[in-house]
């Protein structure tokens, strides 16, 4: 009889953990269909990368453990300067997508962590907008960038949650004291987001916060004549990019005499570098994950 009851506690067992492995199977199958696409510009520094691009990988691959997070540049040149410098093989944005296509994903979240909706963003968007029409997958949804809703119609206010989320890293500043963000900007319509966004850091009380770009408007001129009106002495530069790469290193933090930072001493003013990309921020790490909760469901 005893030999019979263990006979029948190990044929109950081998049943019970044959199911399990079943369901386990089966939960496997169900999110390995899920992906979450994080697309960036890229850049060729690698400490920058580990510290912003990979921080806000982790995170949102944190925040949603049943979506597998892949990695794609939308920078061609970047993407081949890694491959040809380091051996490191990078995705273009089509390239990511046909892999995920190929291997039989059927959700596809793809999350920029580009600032502003410009050209960039416009690149992923149109692909975006492909495969969607070409029902490559069952669901395929483009989240949005730091800056795009300004809370109007029920949107949430992307420039006050990116203001809020700046706020993190800025010094105490006196009544000399002022700190500059640099964005990149371009010829793109979207780059009138950073005019906005000094508009905003206004409205939040921020007076002493300035924003200018690279290639577009607000202009460093412009903004040295506002500091002189607003007799700024002390001046701490930051970079409003993802990542802190060229931009940062040289045409902020350089030392050559048409760098951002020589130019502001050149004028007069005492210069501090922060040379940190927003991605380092945490706070700025949260709104790209709630960027992707948003895409994934969507509040209209």
């Amino acid at each position: 009889m005893k030999n019979i009851s263990w006979l029948v506690v190990i044929m109950v067992m081998s049943v019970l953990i044959g199911s399990l492995a079943v369901n386990h199977k089966a939960f496997a199958a169900e999110t390995a269909q899920k992906a979450i696409l994080v697309v960036s510009f890229g850049t060729t520094y690698d400490d920058t990368r580990k510290l912003t691009t990979d921080a806000v990988e982790n995170k949102i691959r944190t925040a949603f453990p049943d979506y597998e997070v892949r990695r794609a540049f939308t920078s061609r040149i970047i993407i081949k300067k890694l491959a040809e410098r380091d051996g490191l093989q990078i995705d273009t944005e089509k390239q990511a997508l046909e892999r995920l296509k190929a291997e039989g994903y059927k959700e596809v979240i793809v999350q920029p962590l580009h600032i502003v909706a410009g050209a960039e963003y416009e690149k992923i968007s149109r692909t975006v907008e492909d495969y969607a029409k070409a029902k490559a997958f069952d669901r395929i949804v483009l989240g949005r960038p730091i800056l795009y809703y300004m809370g109007q119609e029920d949107k949430p206010d992307d420039y006050l949650a990116a203001i809020k989320a700046v706020e993190t890293q800025l010094p105490k500043l006196g009544r000399r004291d002022a700190v500059l963000f640099m964005g990149h900007g371009g010829v793109h319509p979207a780059n009138t987001a950073y005019a906005a966004l000094q508009m905003k850091m206004q409205d939040a009380g921020l007076d002493k916060v300035f924003v200018f770009t690279v290639e577009a408007y607000p202009t460093l001129d412009g903004t040295i004549e506002k500091l002189k009106t607003n007799k700024i002495k002390n001046i701490v530069l930051m970079p409003f990019m993802l990542v802190a790469g060229d931009h940062a290193n040289n045409d902020m933090a350089g030392d050559e005499k048409d760098s951002f930072k020589s130019q502001l001493i050149a004028a007069g003013f005492k210069v501090e570098t922060y040379v940190h990309g927003l991605g380092e921020n945490a706070a700025i790490q949260d709104i790209y994950v709630q960027h992707v909760k948003d895409a994934i469901a969507p509040k209209d």
